[in-house]
């Protein structure tokens, strides 16, 4: 689906050719996708910074719309600029997030712009199949000294037995993340951030990831057990769960 008109041979050559964009991913259940708001934002603030103008989000909505063909499903959104700025959706499969703990290594890469979920992911992409060739689930981005970011594709959360603990870096700010942020806010369970190496993982007793597909916990990293309190992290993915899905509307 480009600018919401079904796809035909010259404009796959249109999405072919596109260098510059950025993009958001979800997951859609009966219709409906958590946080379509956040999504609306995302793509709102990042084409405002790299093409300066806000994004159409009535073609947005109109294009998820269009795109669906089932009642679950991968979504994504891309917005990018081949002589003018265009939107462009992809319909998949549907992807259930993980339920075994998540084995996990450390890479050393930090994105270009991080804040932005830009359409230059060759690297990261590179790295999480290398990894998973290697029998890992995902990869943590760190700096040279050790410090981690952020997942290839994910965002790392940390529990301490009262609150969340974030990665002090720059990273995305994914939407599960904040959806996640949000549902701690409700319950009353406060959340922060500081600074975190790979060896800093095994004071918690329970280490998770978030991104479109859910909250999975992380069983080790570089080979080392992580602590994992299986009521502390059935809690947290509770509290995930509990947040609303929105039907795909008119913002």
């Amino acid at each position: 689906m480009i600018d919401g008109v079904l796809a035909e041979e010259p404009n796959v050559g249109l999405a072919v050719l596109a260098r510059y964009g950025h993009f958001t991913a979800m997951q859609v259940r009966q219709g409906r996708v958590r946080g379509l708001d956040l999504h609306l934002e995302r793509l709102d603030r990042a084409t405002r910074e790299l093409f300066g103008r806000p994004v159409d989000r009535r073609l947005v909505v109109d294009s998820i719309r269009t795109v669906l063909d089932r009642p679950d499903a991968s979504v994504r959104v891309y917005v990018f600029e081949v002589e003018k700025v265009h939107v462009f959706a992809t319909v998949a499969p549907p992807v259930e997030v993980a339920t075994a703990p998540q084995v996990v290594r450390s890479a050393r890469y930090q994105r270009f712009l991080p804040h932005i979920k830009h359409m230059g992911g060759f690297p990261q992409h590179y790295l999480g199949l290398e990894a998973e060739r290697e029998g890992f689930d995902e990869v943590l981005l760190t700096t040279d000294d050790g410090v981690i970011s952020e997942g290839s594709i994910t965002n790392l959360g940390c529990f301490d037995g009262q609150r969340v603990i974030w990665p002090q870096a720059p990273m995305l700010h994914g939407i599960s993340m904040r959806l996640m942020e949000a549902a701690l806010t409700k319950a009353g369970v406060p959340y922060g951030s500081r600074v975190l190496r790979v060896a800093d993982l095994r004071e918690f007793e329970a280490v998770f990831l978030t991104n479109s597909h859910g909250v999975v916990p992380v069983g080790s990293v570089d080979g080392v057990p992580l602590r994992l309190d299986e009521a502390a992290m059935a809690r947290l993915i509770g509290l995930f769960e509990e947040m609303p899905w929105d039907e795909i509307h008119h913002a």
